[in-house]
């Protein structure tokens, strides 16, 4: 059976499927399935978010789409080149990314934002698919540390050789870099754990790799 990156059927983990069931009766215009990843498939730089928003990517059906944790993202997306404009709204607004692509550990809202080690595990698989499907010499950052030992996972890495730590960069063997940092969420942000300035600074090395690399 060919692997695949996305399946918008999946129901594989019963909680969450009965999660999105029940938010779907009391928000019928929500998307409520799995978020697929957003851009292009050949992108040099992958990002890798923890899961989608209740009501962001799990309302609009885009990563990172509607809610305050896209934010930041899009706006410094932009700035640096990698997006056509500066906040996205919904899935079929014009925006669209630049040599970067949009991915999620876990495609399905999770309750209270808490997917379990099981879920996270049984969506690695697609994870890992799109992680092999990657362009030499691409750029993956990883927002948070789910993610970051997702991407690991997916790879087929040991998590302790690669430390979590917010603008970390780890050379892989295949030739890629991960890159670390702050989840963009509400709480992050507000608290200043993560700053504009911190992640801008994060998309700046990005852009020296990517270009580096060439």
């Amino acid at each position: 059976m060919m692997q695949t990156v996305f399946d918008a059927n999946c129901r594989q983990c019963e909680r969450l499927a009965s999660f999105l069931d029940e938010v779907k009766a009391k928000n019928p215009d929500y998307f409520c399935k799995p978020v697929p990843p957003f851009g292009d498939a050949q992108a040099r730089l992958l990002i890798v978010g923890l899961a989608p928003g209740m009501h962001g990517a799990n309302r609009t059906g885009r990563p990172f789409t509607g809610d305050y944790a896209g934010v930041l993202l899009y706006e410094t997306l932009y700035k640096y080149g990698f997006s056509t404009q500066s906040i996205s709204t919904s899935a079929d607004d014009t925006l669209r990314l630049t040599n970067c692509r949009i991915s999620n550990a876990v495609k399905c809202l999770p309750p209270e934002n808490k997917p379990l080690p099981a879920e996270i595990a049984a969506c690695n698989r697609f994870l890992a698919t799109e992680l092999q499907q990657l362009s030499a010499k691409s750029v993956i950052l990883a927002l948070g540390n789910i993610a970051h030992q997702a991407v690991i996972k997916g790879l087929g890495l040991k998590i302790k050789d690669y430390k979590f730590a917010h603008a970390a960069q780890h050379r892989l063997p295949n030739g890629h870099v991960l890159v670390d940092s702050y989840h963009c969420s509400r709480y992050n942000t507000q608290t200043k754990r993560l700053t504009a300035k911190m992640f801008e600074d994060v998309f700046a090395e990005i852009q020296t790799l990517l270009a580096k690399e060439n």
